[in-house]
C-alpha cells in the first residue's frame, strides 16, 4: 500500500455527537472532518459502516454490501425536504455517552419511514430517476438484500433457515411471489440505501477536498444469517437445512484455553476459485468505492484458517486448513488494479502470512500496547518498525490507553504484569509524575518512528479511561456504544495533535518551524 508520512484518527461514525442518540453523516461527521483538517490529519479511520448484528456490532452484518441506515442523518433529510420540522419534534431524551441502540433503532426507523412516504408523494422526477439510476448500478447486491430484509421482517427476525422451505432455498417461484407481495417494503429498503449512498458520498467528497482519505474496514467472514450466504449458499459450507456444516475461530492459545469459537460459515474456497473469485472481487470493489484505504479484518485467514466443526461448543477441536490467499489477490488485482490494503496481522502470523502481504505490497499492523509484554526484540516496539507500516496506541478492540496503563490485565500473572509495567516506564522514560500524559508520550513515540502512518483512536488523544472502551472481544453485550461528547474536543487537543505531526514530518506542511497556534 502507497502511503505518504501521515497520521490520522480511528473514530468510528456511531461515536460522533448528534441529538440523535447516535453519530451519522450529518453535521458532527462534517465538524469531525474539519478538526482532522485543522490538526493537520490526513486519514480518517472508522469501522464497518454496514447495518448491525448480533450485539449491534458491525462486525456481524446481515449484509456485506449494504450500509447502516441508522446512519444516516434526520437533519440532513431536513434540509433536503424529506422531513419536516415538526417530524423532529418527538425526539425522545437520547443520552450523550452512550447509543441505546433499541431506542435508536425505532425512533430513525420510524423517520425513515416518514422521509420515504413523502419521497413517493413529493418527489421531483430527477429525484426518482436518481434513484432509479443507484438501483441499477447496485442490484447485484441491492436486490436480494432489500428481498431479504424485508423477508426478515415479515417472519419476526426469525434466522432465514427458518423461513418457509421454499424461500429458504430460493425457490424461483416462491422468490417471485414474495417480491411482488413486499414490493413496498423492498422499495423502503432500496430508498434508504439510496439515502446512505448520497450522504455518504458528500461527506467523501468534504474530506477529499480536505487531503483528508477514508480508511475503512473488511471483516473476513460474513454472518451466517446475512443476504450474503443466503443469495450464495454454494459458497460456504451448509448443510442441506442452511446450516454450517463447519465454522471460523481461531485456536485455544495464551489469551484463551478454548480459542474462540466465531461461528461465522467458512468459505468454500475451491467453489470460489472455479468462479475466478467473483464473489470477493464484487465485495472489495463495493468497499473501495466507499473507501480509499482498506483494512482487512484477520487477514491470517487467507493463508490458512482455523475450521472448527460446527456440532463443537469451543473452538478446541479444530484445524488449520490451506486457503488460496495468493490466486485470490492475484485475480482481484487483474480485474481492480493494485488494491491499498493494510492486512489486519496480529496473533501469531506465520511466514505464509509474511510472504503474502510481502509479494502484495500489503501494509501490516504495529499495536503499542502489545509491545512491552517481551523483550527488546518485540515487533510491536517502535525501535523494530519497518516503514510500511501502521502503527496504533490500540485499535477498537483494545482498552484505552489510560485504561490499558492503570487496570491489571486479566490475563497475565502479577510477575509478567510488573515486569511489563516497568520495562513500559523504562522505555517511554516516564516518571511517575508524568504518568497523567501517558498517552501524549505514547502518541509522541509512534509519531516519531518510521512507519508510514499512525492512527490513533480519538479516546487516547483524549485521554480517556475504561468507560470510553468501544468493544471488549469476548463479550456481548455494552460494546460499540462510545460517543464523544460535543464538548470534549477543544483547541488544545488541535494544538497538541498538529505540534506532534508537524514535529515528526507527518504533516503536508513540512517546516516542523510554522506557527501552529
Amino acid at each position: 500500500m502507497d502511503l505518504p508520512r501521515s497520521s490520522g484518527v480511528l473514530l468510528h461514525i456511531t461515536s460522533l455527537p448528534t441529538s440523535f442518540g447516535i453519530g451519522d453523516l450529518g453535521p458532527a461527521a462534517y465538524r469531525f472532518a474539519d478538526f482532522l483538517e485543522e490538526a493537520d490529519q490526513q486519514v480518517w479511520q472508522v469501522l464497518p459502516l454496514v447495518p448491525t448484528g448480533k450485539g449491534h456490532s458491525p462486525y456481524s452484518s446481515p449484509s456485506t454490501f449494504a450500509g447502516n441506515p441508522l446512519l444516516i442523518s434526520p437533519e440532513v433529510l431536513l434540509e433536503n425536504g424529506l422531513l419536516q420540522p415538526e417530524d423532529l419534534a418527538d425526539r425522545p431524551a437520547f443520552s450523550e455517552e452512550r447509543v441505546h441502540f433499541e431506542t435508536v433503532v425505532a425512533y430513525k426507523s420510524a423517520l425513515l419511514r416518514r422521509a420515504f412516504e413523502r419521497f413517493e408523494a413529493t418527489g421531483t422526477e430527477t429525484d426518482h430517476n436518481a434513484l432509479a439510476v443507484f438501483h441499477e448500478a447496485n442490484a447485484d447486491w441491492l436486490d436480494d438484500y432489500a428481498l431479504f430484509t424485508a423477508l426478515k421482517s415479515s417472519y419476526a427476525e426469525v434466522p432465514w433457515t427458518d423461513w418457509p422451505q421454499p424461500l429458504a432455498r430460493r425457490e424461483q417461484q416462491a422468490l417471485a411471489a414474495a417480491r411482488q407481495q413486499e414490493a413496498q417494503t423492498i422499495r423502503f429498503h432500496i430508498f434508504t440505501q439510496f439515502l446512505f449512498h448520497r450522504q455518504w458520498e458528500a461527506l467523501h467528497a468534504y474530506c477529499h477536498a480536505r487531503n483528508i482519505r477514508i480508511l475503512g474496514d473488511l471483516p473476513i467472514y460474513v454472518a451466517h444469517d446475512s443476504a450474503d450466504v443466503w443469495a450464495n449458499p454454494d459458497l460456504f459450507h451448509l448443510g442441506a437445512a442452511g446450516h454450517p456444516t463447519v465454522v471460523a475461530g481461531v485456536p485455544p492459545d495464551y489469551f484463551s484455553a478454548t480459542g474462540q469459537r466465531w461461528g461465522n460459515p467458512i468459505y468454500r474456497w475451491d467453489v470460489m476459485q472455479k468462479h475466478n473469485f467473483a464473489w470477493w472481487t464484487q465485495r472489495l470493489d463495493r468497499a473501495l468505492t466507499l473507501f480509499d484505504l482498506l483494512r482487512l479484518d484477520h487477514f491470517r485467514g487467507f493463508a490458512a484458517y482455523w475450521e472448527v466443526p460446527a456440532k463443537e461448543e469451543t473452538a478446541i477441536n479444530g484445524r488449520w486448513v490451506n486457503a488460496p490467499g495468493l490466486a485470490l489477490f492475484q485475480q482481484v488485482e487483474k480485474t481492480l488494479g493494485r488494491l491499498p490494503l493494510l492486512a489486519e496481522n496480529l496473533g501469531i502470523i506465520t511466514d505464509e502470512v509474511t510472504a503474502l502481504m510481502k509479494h502484495f505490497g500489503f501494509s501490516g499492523m504495529a499495536v503499542l500496547q502489545f509491545a512491552f509484554g517481551q523483550d527488546a526484540d518485540m515487533e510491536f516496539l517502535p525501535h523494530n518498525f519497518t516503514p510500511n507500516l501502521v502503527a496504533y496506541t490500540g485499535t477498537h478492540d483494545n482498552d484505552t490507553l489510560i485504561g490499558w496503563w492503570t487496570q491489571a490485565a486479566s490475563t497475565r500473572d502479577a510477575e509478567a504484569e510488573a515486569r511489563e509495567r516497568t520495562y513500559a516506564h523504562q522505555y517511554l522514560n516516564l516518571d511517575p509524575a508524568d504518568e497523567r500524559e501517558v498517552h501524549w508520550r505514547c502518541i509522541r513515540l509512534l509519531m516519531g518512528s518510521v512507519a508510514r502512518l499512525v492512527v490513533t483512536p480519538l479516546q487516547d488523544i483524549l485521554g480517556l479511561g475504561s468507560e470510553a472502551r468501544m468493544n471488549t472481544p469476548g463479550t456481548e453485550s455494552g460494546n460499540w456504544t462510545w460517543r464523544v461528547h460535543p464538548d470534549q474536543l477543544t483547541q488544545e487537543h488541535i494544538f497538541r495533535l498538529k505540534a506532534l505531526t508537524r514535529i515528526y514530518g507527518r504533516s503536508v506542511v513540512k517546516n516542523p518551524m510554522i506557527d501552529i497556534e
